[in-house]
């Protein structure tokens, strides 16, 4: 296993992470997680190396505002001695927050529910733009102060789900450790994107990375046109490993979390990772991922390119939001698919971003540099989405 410094923190970290948001269920009940085949992985994973474990107070259960299984189910995974050999994340939930106390209530949970009395990597979970102002006022970083100072947890960052000029805010209000931020080959540019990475990386930020395969859509059912491109490849390789090598070879960033649910699909990712050193991939390389990359967005059913000039929306339309899960649904999607991309929809758009807030007046057309038909398109996306 390849280790990488993790910013600030002086860690040493596995370039490859566990992340346990999608473990094999039992019965298609993400709450009942298969412990026996699960526990298994995990804890290959950590006798191979892996020394980073991420889990979050929500995984594996049936919404946001509600404990799920993963928690509980790390503290089984780190019995027996596992919990000495690996730095442990968990997140925040400051979307259930209405009082800075409940930020120790949710983080003493935690504390219980992972069997441990310190959680190595704490994270704000989640951070958008409506959240943001409501935690600064609660007074997170006083929270997250007192729990470094009483030993609870030993480092701070955040996750994070918005725009690029509000992630330079977060970085810049508090002296974060580390990050969590969503980057792949297909989202160079999304959310905090390659300018966040760096813009954290220079704050000597440890980067932790999340969906570098996009929850899988980067490893199967290539579109056809991409599969010839990796197979007529010199070298052969899975798309799972263009596009994880893609990740690791920013030397900004330190930890890849992968969400594994089955023996094969860690055992390829461990593979992998024997050759995840930066700056490892030659011109070629990257050449064909760019290729691949634009036969993607040859195929995006609204030509948003997130510039954000259409906002901000007077009704509080997130467009670039609603478009970007629109156009995953027609690069990845299928009907048997359909329930997957709505979890996602309802899980990070929020209900007062949604296509449905709008209210046609148009504001948004007169500066879209890319001349959509904004209102028609919010349409599609609010039949897709919200008609039931």
């Amino acid at each position: 296993m390849i280790y990488r410094d993790f910013g600030k923190t002086n860690e040493k970290v596995s370039v490859l992470g566990f992340g346990c948001m999608r473990l094999p269920v039992v019965g298609g009940d993400p709450s009942n997680i298969d412990e026996e085949k699960a526990i298994k992985m995990v804890r290959y994973s950590i006798d191979q190396g892996v020394n980073v474990i991420d889990t979050a107070y929500p995984y594996h259960g049936f919404g946001l505002d509600q404990a799920g299984a993963s928690e509980p189910f790390v503290a089984k995974v780190l019995r027996d001695g596992y919990r000495e050999k690996v730095k442990l994340a968990t997140k925040l939930p400051i979307w259930m927050l209405k009082t800075r106390e409940d930020m120790d209530k949710y983080l003493n949970e935690q504390l219980k529910r992972l069997e441990t009395d310190h959680i190595d990597f704490y994270m704000v979970h989640g951070i958008n733009r409506n959240y943001w102002e409501n935690i600064k006022e609660l007074g997170f970083d006083e929270f997250l102060d007192d729990a470094i100072s009483d030993g609870r947890i030993k480092y701070a960052g955040f996750s994070f789900h918005h725009r690029i000029e509000l992630f330079k805010e977060v970085v810049d209000h508090y002296d974060w450790s580390f990050c969590l931020i969503q980057y792949n080959y297909l989202d160079e540019n999304y959310q905090a994107g390659k300018e966040g990475l760096e813009y954290a990386y220079n704050k000597n930020m440890g980067i932790a990375v999340m969906e570098p395969l996009r929850g899988g859509q980067l490893a199967h059912n290539m579109p056809q046109k991409v599969q010839e491109l990796f197979d007529n490849y010199e070298v052969k390789r899975s798309p799972a490993e263009w596009a994880l090598r893609w990740v690791w070879n920013h030397p900004e960033v330190s930890v890849v979390l992968s969400g594994m649910n089955t023996m094969e699909e860690l055992e390829e990712n461990l593979k992998i990772a024997e050759e995840a050193n930066p700056n490892s991939l030659g011109d070629e390389e990257l050449n064909t991922l760019k290729q691949a990359k634009s036969i993607f967005e040859n195929k995006l059913q609204i030509n948003c390119t997130s510039c954000g000039y259409c906002l901000p929306c007077p009704s509080g339309v997130n467009i670039p939001e609603n478009f970007q899960k629109y156009n995953d649904y027609y690069l990845f999607g299928s009907p048997e698919e359909k329930a997957g991309y709505q979890f996602s929809y309802d899980a990070l758009v929020l209900e007062n971003e949604r296509a449905s807030q709008c209210i046609e007046c148009g504001i948004c057309e007169e500066h879209c540099t890319q001349d959509i038909k904004i209102i028609k398109e919010l349409k599609k996306v609010k039949e897709l989405y919200e008609s039931n």
